[in-house]
């Protein structure tokens, strides 16, 4: 009797210290004089916080009804059985990502090339590293000598690794300048001018950087096929090198008997497009912006004394979560306003579409554009999210079949094995140039994932892990 009271009290004394530490992140605990021998996990008192990313909202999880509910007038095949569905609650992006917001992206890939072609030229070293001759932008590696830290003198030593070289890593503090009267010496000149297209290819002489130069490198795990394997190892990791500048030729390719030659020369780069959402962007482009988003991210917390925990990945949305979004958590809903009218009570359009036949721009008073719109200049839906229908069309990740609905999941349905090798790929929300019946919530369409198109564009999304206790604005 005794015994079995002891065994009580121990056990007792073990729920107690449990429950006094519930809702914080576990971690290991060496065992010692404050756990008395036992094995005991150690608690913090805070729980994990999600910090929202600038620019996204917080889409709650919940169930919904996918696929199309209201009458299919074009009667296709592509149209799929209603299905109930559930998904997880992740941030996505209120607007399309913008050309202003993807010349970033562009302009680290360039910058990333030159410094690189910099640092390779400049060998050595050896100067003050304040961009007054080719020596300043050598590898932080090189500049550092006798204060390489161990870690750097072994990576110098072994050649590097395969992958990412940290012996390689470039000095970003450096100036670069593209200015020709700038040019610190004419090594720096020379390497610069690799950039550029070669004169015999320049029209009226006009120095261009060299489009096809600019490519992005990364690396992505295929999990799913590791995972059928069962196995892990470097031979599921897959190198991409993509080709990140837009397509600028779609909005003469697209429409080849219409005068869009001013858009052709100047959407992408002129100041006064800067909130219009990115063209010309394949799918494989868009997953690239999704890496470097991350690597943004990654690369700050990296850089904090107090080093943060590697974030959440940015990705496409699939399907499933894109129609989610769409409707706002309305129950059914037509449209990402409810529906079923395509006009508020003073009769201006609620998104930018092709009112009628022949007429792209019915009344400016009516808030009807004749190609894109600028972001958020129609209203938002219930979850915060800004042309979820109309304007440009969305690149998901999900690919696209007419039985896509049938096999997938309940739960977060996505084909995670059939996403990568596809060529299909789901496109939703309708664009500028579309009728109404195409930007319904339910409604599906498709592209080549190879294609480049003037009217898809595309948005971010991150994971909320289902641990998280609340949301955070975020406050920088």
């Amino acid at each position: 009797m005794y015994s079995m009271k002891r065994i009580f009290l121990l056990l007792l004394t073990s729920v107690f210290i449990i429950s006094c530490n519930k809702g914080g992140a576990a971690r290991a605990g060496k065992p010692g004089s404050k756990t008395k021998g036992e094995l005991v996990s150690h608690y913090n008192s805070k729980s994990f916080v999600s910090l929202r990313p600038y620019g996204m909202v917080p889409i709650p999880a919940g169930s919904f009804v996918m696929g199309m509910a209201d009458q299919d007038f074009t009667n296709t095949p592509e149209k799929a059985p209603l299905k109930t569905v559930t998904v997880s609650s992740f941030f996505m992006d209120e607007t399309e990502i913008t050309n202003a917001e993807y010349r970033i992206f562009v302009t680290y890939v360039k910058d990333s090339i030159a410094r690189t072609l910099l640092a390779e030229a400049a060998g050595d070293g050896g100067s003050d590293g304040n961009g007054t001759g080719i020596a300043d932008y050598a590898y932080l590696a090189k500049k550092a000598g006798n204060d390489a830290t161990p870690y750097q003198q072994f990576l110098e030593d072994k050649g590097g690794r395969d992958g990412y070289n940290e012996s390689k890593r470039l000095d970003w503090s450096v100036p670069l300048t593209y200015n020709t009267s700038a040019y610190p010496d004419a090594k720096y000149a020379e390497v610069m001018e690799s950039m550029y297209l070669p004169p015999a290819k320049r029209i009226n002489n006009e120095r261009i950087i060299d489009a096809s130069k600019l490519k992005y490198a990364y690396e992505w795990e295929d999990v799913e096929t590791a995972i059928k394997d069962k196995g892990r190892g470097t031979k599921y990791i897959k190198k991409e090198s993509i080709a990140v500048y837009p397509d600028t030729t779609v909005w003469v390719k697209d429409f080849n008997y219409a005068y869009n030659e001013p858009l052709y020369d100047g959407y992408f780069w002129r100041k006064a497009y800067d909130f219009y959402p990115v063209v010309g962007v394949t799918w494989d482009q868009a997953r690239a912006y999704c890496n470097f988003k991350t690597k943004l991210k990654s690369d700050y917390n990296e850089s904090l004394k107090k080093k943060k925990q590697k974030p959440m990945a940015f990705r496409l949305p699939t399907e499933a979560e894109w129609e989610y979004a769409a409707k706002g958590g309305i129950e059914n809903a037509t449209y990402p306003w409810g529906g079923p009218y395509l006009t508020d009570d003073r009769g201006c359009y609620l998104a930018n579409f092709k009112p009628k036949r022949g007429n792209y721009i019915e009344d400016e008073k009516k808030g009807t554009y004749t190609y894109t719109a600028p972001v958020k200049s129609f209203q938002r839906n219930g979850y915060g999210l800004y042309d979820m229908a109309g304007n440009v069309a969305e690149w998901t990740e999900s690919p696209y079949s007419n039985s896509t609905y049938q096999f997938s999941s309940t739960l977060n349905p996505y084909l995670s094995n059939q996403a990568y090798r596809d060529v299909k790929k789901s496109v939703r929300g309708g664009s500028w140039k579309d009728v109404s019946y195409l930007l319904m919530t339910g409604y599906r369409d498709w592209e080549r994932k190879d294609s480049a198109r003037s009217y898809i564009g595309f948005r971010t999304v991150q994971d909320i892990p289902e641990g998280t206790a609340k949301y955070r604005k975020k406050t920088n």
